[in-house]
Order: C-alpha cells, then sequence, then structure tokens
C-alpha cells in the first residue's frame, strides 16, 4: 500500500486549525422582520457587469444594511456566497462577471438580528468578446476561506483526486478524496461533491457520505477471522476515504466506486499495512447529494503469498499484496462491457469486468490470498505495470477513455506531495496491451510509460504549481475534452510552511495531435472565448518550456522570441524557423508542431487572455508555452 499517501494524511492533521467562525453557521435565515422585498431588477447589463435594484416596504425603519448576494450555481444564494452592499435607492452595480453565464441573485437586508431574502432573479450575461473578456477572479492562495464556514466560497479550493462526470441537467459533478487545508473537510462526512454549469464557477454541495459503511469493519474482520488474525480495534474515525470515480450509467442511474482504506498493520507494527477496500453507491440524480445509497463491498486486495503476510513494513518492493484496492476507475466499453481499473504502487495497475446490472465484480471471487496468480486471477489481470520484477510501482490512479478507435489509460506517477506528473498510453483493446508513444509495452513488458502530460512547472510572476496529477478526463458530448486533476502550491510558498497542503482543483482542456495523442493545455480553462488566431498574434516572446520528466523538480520557462520574418531570434530554439498552420491552429518551430489554443492567463496581474501551446517534440518530449504580455 502506498505509505507515502498515509503520511500525507497525517501531515494534514498536523496542521490542522479550528478556523475562523463569521458565525453564519448560527444566523437563522428568512425568517419575518416585518419587511418585504422586492425581485431585482436589472438595467445596464454588459457581457461582464450588471446593475440591480430592488424595493423595500414594512418594517424598514428596523434595516441596518442591505444588498445584493449573487452566484453562478447557487439557485438561492445568500450572503455565504458573493455579496454586493446597496446604495440608499437600493442599487449597486455587480461587476467581474463572466460572459454567457448564468447568474442567481436576490436582495437582502439584515435587521432586528435577521437576514431577509428576495425572491431569486435570474438573468444570463451576453457572450463576451475577446475585448471584453473577464478572468476567474477566484484565489488560488485560499488560506483565508479555507475554513469549513467558508466553503460557499470555495469554488475549487481543496479538491484532491477530482472525478467528473457531466449529468442529465446539464451539471458537471465533481467529487474527490477526503482531504483539505486544515482538515476543514471533517465537519461534512465524506467523498465531498461541488458541481457547475461553465466548469469555472463551482457550488459546493457537501459531503456525500455521512459515515463508514457498515459492512467495512465486519467484512474486515471476516477476512482477517479466516486469516487466523484477531479482529480489528480500529475506530470508524480511522479509516481512510480516497479517490472516487463517478459515472453516468444510463439517465436515471449514476454509480461512484469508492476506496477506503484501512488503518494499522496485518500483523503487528513491523509488517505490511492493513488491507483497502473498494464499495459502491449509487444516485439516481446526483442533483440530489444525500441521494447516495450504498451497494456495500466490491472488491479487496488480493496476495499471492498466501498466509505469509509478515512482510516488513519498509519492504516495498517485496510487497504482501499483489494488487491494492484503492483508485477506481469505472468504464463501460465500445462493446457495452462494465470494468473495473484500480491498483496503485504495488505490482500495477489490474483490470477486472464487472456485471452490468450489479456493478459488482462478475465473477465469483476466492479468499483474497493464493499462493499464484491463478488463485487470485478473479482480483484482475494485469494492464499497465512500471517494472516486472517489483512491487513498488509509483504509479497510481488509473483513468480510461475512449477516443477514435483507442483506449487511451492516463497515470498518476511518482509521490504526490511535488513530483507527481502524468502519463498516458493506449490501446486498441480496452484489456491491452498498452503501448507508450515510444512503443513500449506496458502491459507484458513493463516500462516508463511516454509522453509526460503533466508535470510541476512554474511560468514568471507565480509560485507555479507542482503535484499536479490523479486526474480524470471528460468530454461534454460535443467533442471538446478536459482534464481535471487537483494542483498543489511548493512547499514554503510565500513563507507558508503548510503551502503543500494548499490543493485546488485544475480544469485543463485537452487538444489531439493528428496522430492521436492527447495534449493538456499548460494554462487552466477559463472560458476564454476562441476568436481565431492570427498569424500576426504568433509574432513577439514566449515562455517556453521543456516539460520532459525531472523528478521532483518544477520546470521552469524561458524566454522564446518569433520574428515576422518566421525566425526564432532567442531561447533554446534560437536560429530555427517557424511557421504557422491558421486553419488547424498549430505553430510548428524547430521541426515541433505545438498546438494553440486561447486560454486565461492565470500569472498576469490582472489577469486576462492570451494564446498557449503544447506538443511532443523528437525523444518523445513535452512543450508548454504561452504567449508573454
Amino acid at each position: 500500500m502506498k505509505k507515502l499517501s498515509f503520511l500525507f494524511i497525517s501531515l494534514l492533521t498536523a496542521f490542522a486549525f479550528t478556523g475562523c467562525t463569521d458565525g453564519l453557521d448560527n444566523i437563522e435565515y428568512n425568517p419575518s422582520n416585518g419587511v418585504i422585498l422586492s425581485a431585482p431588477v436589472s438595467a445596464a447589463a454588459t457581457s461582464s457587469s450588471l446593475t440591480v435594484t430592488s424595493t423595500m416596504n414594512g418594517n424598514v425603519g428596523v434595516v441596518l444594511k442591505k444588498g445584493f448576494c449573487y452566484s453562478a450555481n447557487v439557485q438561492n444564494p445568500t450572503i455565504k456566497d458573493y455579496v454586493v452592499d446597496a446604495d440608499e435607492n437600493f442599487s449597486a452595480t455587480i461587476t467581474g462577471l463572466m460572459g454567457g453565464t448564468t447568474y442567481y441573485i436576490r436582495a437582502y437586508v439584515y435587521g432586528d438580528s435577521r437576514y431577509v431574502y428576495s425572491e431569486t432573479f435570474t438573468v444570463t450575461t451576453g457572450v463576451a468578446s475577446l475585448e471584453e473578456y473577464v478572468a476567474p477572479a477566484y484565489v488560488d492562495n485560499y488560506v483565508d476561506i479555507a475554513a469549513w464556514s467558508s466553503r460557499g466560497k470555495w469554488n475549487l479550493a481543496n479538491v484532491h483526486d477530482p472525478t467528473v462526470v457531466l449529468a442529465e441537467d446539464g451539471y458537471y459533478y465533481m467529487y474527490q478524496t477526503d482531504a483539505s487545508y486544515g482538515n476543514a473537510h471533517l465537519a461534512g462526512g465524506h467523498f465531498h461533491g461541488r458541481r457547475s454549469k461553465d466548469l469555472v464557477n463551482w457550488e459546493y454541495l457537501g459531503g456525500t457520505m455521512k459515515e463508514l459503511p457498515e459492512w467495512v469493519i465486519p467484512k474486515l474482520n471476516e477476512i482477517r477471522t479466516e486469516m487466523g488474525l484477531e479482529a480489528t480495534t480500529a475506530n470508524s474515525v480511522d479509516f481512510g476515504y480516497w479517490a472516487p470515480c463517478v459515472r453516468k450509467v444510463k439517465d436515471g442511474l449514476y454509480r461512484m466506486y469508492y476506496s477506503i482504506v484501512c488503518p494499522g498493520t496485518i500483523s503487528g507494527d513491523g509488517t505490511w499495512s492493513e488491507r483497502a477496500f473498494i464499495g459502491l453507491m449509487e444516485n439516481d440524480n446526483p442533483a440530489n447529494n444525500d441521494g447516495w445509497v450504498d451497494k456495500g463491498y466490491v472488491i479487496t486486495n488480493a496476495s499471492d503469498k498466501g498466509l505469509d503476510f509478515n512482510v516488513a513494513a519498509n519492504n516495498y518492493e517485496n510487497s504482501y499484496y499483489k494488487w491494492n484496492a484503492i483508485d477506481p476507475s469505472y468504464f463501460i466499453d465500445k462493446d457495452s462491457k462494465h470494468w473495473l481499473i484500480y491498483g496503485s504502487w504495488h505490482s500495477g495497475i489490474a483490470l477486472v469486468e464487472l456485471d452490468a446490472e450489479s456493478g459488482k465484480v462478475k465473477a465469483e471471487l476466492p479468499k483474497p490470498w493464493g499462493t499464484t496468480g491463478e488463485e487470485i486471477a478473479a482480483y484482475g489481470k494485469l494492464i499497465a505495470t512500471r517494472n516486472m520484477r517489483s512491487r513498488w510501482q509509483a504509479s497510481e490512479g488509473p483513468e480510461i477513455i475512449y477516443h477514435d478507435g483507442y483506449y487511451y489509460l492516463f497515470l498518476a506517477y511518482d509521490e504526490l506531495s511535488v513530483a507527481y506528473n502524468t502519463r498516458v498510453a493506449r490501446a486498441e483493446h480496452i484489456e491491452g496491451p498498452y503501448f507508450s508513444m515510444d512503443g513500449t509495452n506496458v502491459t507484458t513488458n513493463g516500462g516508463d510509460i511516454l509522453p509526460v502530460v503533466t508535470h510541476p512547472y512554474k511560468f514568471n510572476g507565480s509560485d507555479g504549481w507542482v503535484g499536479i496529477s490523479h486526474c480524470c478526463v471528460f468530454d461534454d458530448g460535443n467533442g471538446n475534452w478536459y482534464f481535471a486533476s487537483q494542483g498543489r502550491f511548493p512547499k514554503n510558498a510565500g513563507g507558508n510552511a503548510s503551502s503543500n497542503d494548499l490543493m485546488m482543483g485544475h480544469v485543463r482542456k485537452i487538444r489531439w495531435t493528428e496522430d492521436g495523442w492527447p495534449l493538456v493545455m499548460p494554462e487552466r480553462y477559463g472560458a476564454v472565448p476562441q476568436d481565431k488566431i492570427e498569424e500576426s498574434e504568433l509574432i513577439g516572446n514566449w515562455e517556453h518550456i521543456d516539460l520532459s520528466y525531472s523528478f521532483g523538480n518544477q520546470k521552469t520557462s524561458t524566454q522564446m522570441t518569433l520574428t515576422d520574418d518566421h525566425k526564432v531570434s532567442a531561447g533554446p530554439w534560437a536560429g530555427a524557423t517557424w511557421s504557422y498552420d491558421a486553419e488547424n491552429q498549430v505553430l510548428t518551430a524547430n521541426g515541433v508542431k505545438l498546438y494553440l489554443q486561447r486560454e486565461t492567463d492565470w500569472e498576469a496581474s490582472p489577469r486576462t487572455h492570451t494564446i498557449v501551446y503544447a506538443g511532443y517534440g523528437g525523444n518523445n518530449k513535452t512543450y508548454w508555452g504561452k504567449k508573454s504580455k
């Protein structure tokens, strides 16, 4: 079992704080104080601003404060959401809005120790032109709003190991591992959710699982008894809740596979870590965050070492388990077969077929230990491994998608605090073999996958990001693909000794190369209008990053200059030439095809839009870049 993850959880606990309390959890909402409010009306609307007015009648003498609260996701916003004060005429201008976005707005007053709200006014801003574009305003360094009482402002703060599903109601729903800065999430259950219509503004929903499922400890003790071990003494609060995967099975049926990591070791402090379980919940409508119904046990760790479980805790290369039952990924293939892909750090990534109706393993599962691989074959078959001889793999978080005739397997590599990076291989059949871009057969031969898809990096004017992996990959049904993951601040950023525990959810756009490999854009998605990129815009300075693998290091940018005579005059490719395919938005420089996209410049102050690129070059190198302002 990946013991670094236990260290991660303990570090979070060490940095726990009580958090400031703004008193909002104790406010009584919308009782009558004798004031009657009209629903807001709007005027002077643009793609980025809106003037709203309201009126109040009745016992107006008690009013101490008035204004408007608004949200792009919450349909009945309160003062826990965005707020703007009203003037003496009960009017206010809301600025910094995103174009083409629906907002929900309510007037409010405070008086006589009560908040009173109007009915909700709904308005959609106009589609912004590139000149009118307003970048997302939420902060990345979210320490000031990290506490549970500020969860309505989190947006994509406190996201770890995300999974995203597009539901029937048009919302994207995101769920995650139990982790947050200062363990703020502990107040709200497990496998927390949020949702968004635009992949930029996210409404926090809370936990989907209230407490440890009732089957977990009995199942653990059942296995321990059969192994000749004493029952666990662990308390329900000691268990880990990791890495859910949510998929829409069909209209009215959504499945969440989740990991429960059992605390302690198998037998005594000096032996290998205790097992994990993968369980299943179902929901007919994810808008009902309390509607997830637990369906119980799916699979657990399997060992081919029989009852010889006294493997030393530090004997990483010879771990007791062959398969590690964490990081589930659920996939329905093009032939309508259902599969569970799972695994982390042991022998590699396993795939097992599921029964479509129940969502459980199709084959009958024997006892989760044997003395040969054949005896535990029902627990899955190997589809990817970094090393055929070692069980300390440093790979996890499998994600499979199907695109244009191939199954793509994304994997997280290395430890998660800094070095985390993403790789991708592909296969013509879901059971493999999977091939790296350099032709390595990672199913039958093993080896490191190339290309590097994401990697720790830093553009000018920022701390950059590390720990960027454990992804989910999804599309919008219209051919647009996205990559979501966590990103972490580097250690000791801004003098904050706990900065590496700041985990921000990242969503990035994917472009596909002409030979069918996914390229993840270097800047996060911010709904920038995709106006045609003209060749004249490419002339000037770029921040260029060689994103090729370097363990634990942030790859930093160097300046690359493109001149109007189609030469590269500065940077690592100085002296080379460049050309541009405007129809496909592909810049070729130094013989490398760089795929362009308009994205948010998150490092600019104020934030704005820019042009970015990603590409794969010779020796399977990865390149990222963005146009400098």
